[in-house]
């Protein structure tokens, strides 16, 4: 008996986080690396292997072009390797570039232009981006989204909504001179503006007024246990009385609204990592692998449009983080090409093998930092 009630835990925990885990992060890695592989092809350049994640090849095929398409056993990643590439991070493997013949050149990413390297390397984030923008985009046409007016029903008492002059019945119409829709627009720019004054514009009555508000900032805590230090102002709405409503919304008009989502999670992510510089922001909010693992977990709880919304959400992220100017990353490659246009010339081999190895430190520091975030959370819970 226990031995059927530890396979049956098992199989819960396979299906509650890992498949939902790994159907996310697939998605994300494999339209990252298909941006760098559809540019490389039509450069030119001879492409070895495109793997879904690290380490010993589990599956794999050759395509016409004798390209090796493999899945492999850690599931955290994937590349696309070049011909000339020494490693899964694209640094060259010098003996065999000085041994090639003149055709394997003509093949090799590191004998093409500069530019052509570039617009390679930049494709693998522009391609999450675009991705995000076509799920998005699908799931405001298909799924749609909950619309409430921006109306206040009711202010707590001692509230931040109180302090400014916030009274029933006022209909939010701008935050900052962004126009406000629904309530879920005001309540998304509140939440990561804690303890930064906002300019209000209402209508009260048939009168427009402008208030400041300073959100004030709290720990809340989900229906499944996390935490987050959010914005808050201390007004309501109520949900009953067919209240809130679905609207779905036509092609331009989705696509439009996706583009303006993805802006916002950038933005939201510039200002976090501002915020944690500045001190204002706790890196404890930080995640990595195990949490992104239990997020997918408890999204997919919710059915298969809000695992593809995480998948949009982890898209941007992922692109982003990928354009920080590391080495390691494809920011730090675009550096290194910014530098190689400005000088006629490529950084020296030393220059290169010095930036790589301080790009791994900081790319294997911040995963590490990640996941002992990740084991003081679940500790927590």
């Amino acid at each position: 008996m226990e031995i059927l009630a530890s396979m049956g835990g098992t199989a819960s925990w396979l299906l509650g986080y890992v498949i939902p885990f790994l159907f996310v992060l697939t998605i994300v890695v494999f339209f990252h690396e298909l941006g760098h592989f559809w540019v490389a092809r039509r450069a030119g350049v001879t492409i070895v292997a495109f793997s879904i994640g690290f380490g010993p090849e589990l599956v794999g095929f050759y395509d016409r072009h004798g390209t090796r398409w493999k899945i492999s056993a850690i599931p955290l990643g994937g590349y696309v390797k070049f011909l000339g590439d020494d490693n899964a991070a694209s640094t060259p493997d010098r003996a065999q570039l000085e041994q090639m013949s003149e055709a394997d050149r003509r093949g090799s990413f590191f004998h093409k232009p500069v530019a052509a390297r570039a617009a390679i390397v930049a494709a693998g984030p522009i391609a999450n981006f675009i991705l995000a923008i076509v799920i998005f985009s699908v799931l405001f046409m298909t799924v749609g989204r909950p619309v409430m007016t921006p109306l206040v029903d009711a202010v707590q008492p001692g509230s931040a909504a109180e302090k400014a002059g916030f009274q029933p019945h006022d209909l939010i119409l701008s935050i900052d001179g962004t126009p406000i829709e629904t309530f879920s627009d005001m309540q998304r720019i509140v939440s990561v503006s804690a303890d930064e004054p906002l300019r209000i514009e209402i209508d009260r009555d048939g009168q427009h007024l402008t208030l400041t508000a300073t959100p004030d900032r709290r720990e809340i805590t989900d229906r499944f246990g996390n935490v987050q230090r959010l914005g808050v102002l201390g007004i309501s709405r109520s949900t009953g009385g067919g209240e809130i409503k679905t609207q779905t919304y036509g092609p331009v008009q989705a696509v439009t609204m996706a583009t303006r989502e993805v802006w916002f999670i950038v933005d939201r992510t510039f200002s976090y990592i501002g915020g944690v510089v500045t001190g204002r922001e706790s890196a404890d909010q930080l995640g990595g692998p195990i949490r992104i693992a239990q997020v997918s977990g408890q999204v997919a709880t919710f059915g298969m449009a809000a695992l593809l919304q995480l998948a949009a959400v982890l898209s941007v992220s992922i692109g982003l983080l990928n354009l920080f100017p590391v080495p390691l990353l494809d920011g730090g490659h675009l550096l290194f090409y910014a530098i190689e246009a400005l000088r006629g010339r490529p950084l020296s081999e030393r220059a290169q093998e010095v930036g790589f190895r301080i790009g791994l430190a900081l790319v294997l520091m911040l995963m590490l930092f990640a996941t002992w975030n990740d084991i003081l959370n679940i500790s927590k819970s």
